[in-house]
């Protein structure tokens, strides 16, 4: 059998388009975060302050900036977050979201921030 290869993403930015940042110096951490939003979920407000991207496993994922800027990822689709940017993830959809999520960081660092 054959193994089929899909690129899903080749990108050098976050989905809103800005650039993103080097990469934290020193050894590398790697974090990958299963996220699971019931119907109606909704995060809090919070930035990130690393490079992380992800895929839509199953449902439709928005993610609305503190701007007013947002956009909804379907199944299957991935993505890379924005970063330093306040913002929060909801789910508006019909069924549950389940994310996976990678996170490209170093010791020490916090991954997430809450405002």
């Amino acid at each position: 059998m054959d193994i089929t290869t899909t690129e899903l993403l080749h990108s050098s930015a976050s989905w809103d388009g800005i650039a993103l940042p080097d990469y934290p110096s020193g050894k590398p951490e790697l974090v990958v975060k299963r996220l699971v939003f019931p119907i109606g979920a909704k995060t809090g407000w919070h930035l990130h302050n690393v490079i992380n991207y992800g895929i839509v496993e199953q449902g439709e994922l928005t993610i609305v900036c503190e701007d007013g800027n947002e956009r909804t990822f379907h199944q299957g689709e991935a993505l890379i977050e924005v970063i330093g940017t306040v913002h929060r993830g909801e789910n508006r959809g019909t069924q549950p979201v389940v994310l996976n999520m990678f996170y490209v960081s170093a010791p020490g660092l916090t991954i997430t921030e809450q405002h």
